[in-house]
């Protein structure tokens, strides 16, 4: 007996299990790499730019204090913290508003979308996010965008796409996921008690399960394929 898997339900599966494996290697190499960095590094002092404060103040607070003394070579895990207190805190600073002159803001709105784009698009760069913009009758330049998302530590696509995390890499791809697993039932048959193997499959978004079939033997040829 044969079972007929959708091809993106195939694609889903292997890109899932692969994608996984991928991140717990670059996890443990990032976590070697830096043990090594902070001892060449001993007490010497890296200058760094404002943006980049702004992305490890961003990344480092989505780690959490525990993981960040694993990881952190360049600077401690309070000093990264204390970025990301300051970076909330000018959020909130509106005392340019006062007597301001010159182009006005952007609205928070506008740019809790662009931020979104950037998210949920990891290969959308500047231009790219500024024309979809525009289709929603938002006017903006590509250089506003990119200062929207230096802003809040968000790289430019290049540096984006490969530093897509598993929950954004699970919410893009979530309307193709599947799971699938067998279960079995024993069932009395002339030969005796047998045991049945029952494929499933179920659409993650929706919990929806299909029957796929089912076989005595797992291990048959017709399962492999």
């Amino acid at each position: 007996m044969s079972f007929v898997f959708r091809p993106w339900q195939l694609f889903a599966l292997a890109a899932v299990g692969a994608a996984e494996q991928d991140y717990q290697r670059a996890i443990d190499y990032l976590v070697a790499e830096n043990r090594i960095l902070k001892q060449k590094l001993g007490k010497r002092r890296i200058l760094l730019t404002d943006d980049e404060r702004r992305v490890l103040a961003v990344k480092g607070k989505a780690l959490g204090r525990k993981a960040l003394e694993q990881l952190a070579a360049i600077c401690t895990p309070d000093t990264i913290l204390r970025w990301h207190r300051e970076l909330i805190a000018a959020k909130w600073n509106h005392s340019e508003k006062r007597n301001a002159t010159g182009r006005p803001k952007i609205a928070a709105e506008v740019e809790e979308i662009v931020l979104r784009m950037a998210k949920e698009n990891p290969t959308w760069g500047y231009d790219r996010i500024a024309g979809a913009l525009a289709n929603l009758g938002q006017e903006l330049s590509d250089t506003t965008v990119g200062n929207i998302l230096k802003a809040h530590g968000i790289e430019p696509a290049p540096a984006r796409k490969k530093t897509t995390n598993w929950r954004t890499f699970v919410k893009s791809h979530w309307d193709v996921l599947a799971a699938v697993d067998f279960t079995t039932v024993e069932v009395w048959t002339t030969r005796g008690l047998v045991t049945f193997y029952l494929l499933f499959v179920m659409e993650l978004a929706t919990r929806r399960v299909h029957f796929a079939g089912c076989t005595a033997n797992p291990h048959g040829r017709p399962v492999q394929k």
